[in-house]
């Protein structure tokens, strides 16, 4: 997400900053080339005017123009104003859920994604929350609508359940049901998934404002597909006009390269975005934080949400029994095989890089050397290539082993080398962390990188379990094997 913009934006800055000194004439060329980059991104009109103003009151001054860094403070500028108009308050993020059963209205078009989208914060919720859901669909139009989100019901989890479809009941009188249901069941959390249609009409409207009456909602979320761009802004102001909205989630925001409807939907709505849909999986589902978005835009990566994508697919008995061995400074070829599967369901080197530092760099780097999450897969093709034996002593693999080995996983015997050098270096690593003077370095490397002491504890200590050897050298934050950017030695990679 935010690709096109983000390069873009990387561009102009890396003029700036490769500058000793700069005049007023430089930065407003450099707020001429950002006003274009965001228009280009179908950032609405009104918003950008607004913004570029912002930073040209901040920026043409001799404060920066004098500074020591003059484009590093223009960069500390834009990142400002990006978070004021994304919106800075943390806590309209959350969601008013505290008092049971706490209604949550979806409203939204039809194909916005707003049954998956209910299905996917139901789960969040429970899992998160330790809350216990009732979804109940009010869409008596859309075929099969409330068979689906039933279904939903079920891969969520057992504290998400759905309510009875009674056929030919009136969405109102469903309202009353599920509200009456929640509380008769001691349900946390009640979601009423309402119905949508391919444009707004006053029926629809008409029969949205009634079950907002009968429910009393703590929120009313609307759900909009980030691909629409402009239109989904259009959408949530006239949504907001008849409806008492408390917040937005933008669907297909991975689809999204430009950004154009996250940028515009606070400035014009006032609303604050709650989420952001990714995929169609459940777990598809990112919390909206300004400070955050406006930090991948401008390749300042996200590393906290990198630390709690770690900590959401870290096996707890997994991550103990690594630890162990850490502790002892074991690290064998298994273990590398279960982290390279940790970082697929993390969502691949794509997805990880895109939270990292420098990630402009960092894509265009895998780019050059026809690395994609193929690699991944083949790393783990050959390790599963061995025998119990081998991946728990990488030391008995001889040349007509490794020759073995390289057939059974279809690649070559070099990239069965690549491989145990990598492990090896791992290994070392993970010997040297035993000691005090290694660990402190690495927790001080991990520090430098963004990551606090409570981070690290939440990715189970460096290495355990969910720390992730195979991303990045010590440099990048005490994540070893893709040489801190550089992106060296992935076994498996075929060169054009």
């Amino acid at each position: 997400m935010f690709d096109t913009l983000s390069e873009r934006l990387g561009s102009i800055f890396d003029g700036l900053t490769g500058r000793g000194a700069l005049s007023e004439k430089d930065v407003s060329e450099a707020l001429r080339e950002i006003r274009v980059a965001l228009l280009e991104a179908d950032v609405a009109l009104p918003v950008v005017k607004d913004f570029i103003e912002t930073v040209r009151a901040r920026a043409v001054g001799e404060e920066v123009i004098r500074s020591v860094r003059p484009g590093q403070q223009v960069i500390k500028i834009v990142y400002d104003a990006l978070v004021e108009m994304l919106g800075a308050d943390e806590e309209e993020s959350h969601l008013r859920v505290d008092v049971p059963p706490a209604v949550v209205m979806m409203a939204g078009l039809q194909g916005s994604g707003k049954t998956t989208t209910t299905g996917k914060i139901a789960k969040r919720l429970a899992d998160r929350g330790k809350k216990r859901v009732l979804l109940a669909s009010l869409d008596v139009r859309r075929p099969a609508a409330m068979e689906q989100l039933a279904v939903l019901a079920q891969q969520a989890g057992p504290n998400v359940s759905s309510l009875p479809i009674i056929p030919g009941q009136l969405p109102a009188d469903i309202a009353r049901r599920a509200v009456q249901a929640a509380k008769i069941g001691g349900y946390d959390v009640l979601f009423l998934d309402t119905a949508g249609r391919t444009s707004i009409d006053e029926q629809m409207m008409s029969e949205a404002a009634e079950i907002a009456a009968i429910a009393n909602p703590s929120e009313v979320l609307l759900v909009a597909d980030a691909l629409t761009g402009q239109d989904a802004v259009e959408t949530a102001r006239r949504f907001h006009e008849r409806l008492p909205l408390t917040g937005l989630v933008l669907t297909r925001m991975d689809g999204d390269g430009r950004g154009g409807a996250a940028l515009s939907m606070r400035a014009v709505t006032g609303l604050p975005i709650k989420f952001l849909g990714v995929g169609e999986k459940l777990d598809g589902l990112d919390t909206f934080d300004a400070k955050r978005i406006a930090g991948r835009i401008l390749g300042q990566g996200d590393i906290v949400s990198l630390v709690e994508k770690a900590a959401e697919q870290m096996d707890a008995e997994k991550a103990e029994r690594m630890a162990a061995k850490l502790k002892k400074g074991e690290f064998d070829l298994d273990d590398l095989a279960e982290q390279l599967r940790q970082m697929q369901r993390m969502g691949g080197l794509g997805g990880i890089m895109g939270m990292m530092p420098g990630a402009r760099k960092a894509k265009e780097a895998m780019a050059n050397a026809n690395l994609d999450d193929r690699v991944l897969k083949r790393q783990e093709a050959i390790i599963l290539s061995m025998t119990k034996t081998e991946r728990r002593k990488p030391a008995v693999l001889n040349a007509s082993r490794r020759k073995r080995i390289a057939a059974g996983a279809g690649v070559d015997v070099s990239d069965v080398n690549k491989l145990l050098k990598m492990h090896l270096q791992m290994a070392t690593m993970m010997k040297k962390m035993r000691t005090k003077g290694g660990m402190k370095s690495m927790l001080g490397a991990a520090q430098a990188a963004g990551l606090s002491p409570a981070d690290l504890a939440k990715m189970g200590g460096m290495g355990g379990g969910g720390g992730l050897p195979g991303l990045g050298g010590p440099s990048a934050g005490g994540l070893p094997g893709l040489g801190g950017g550089s992106l060296p030695g992935l076994p498996g990679s075929k060169k054009k």
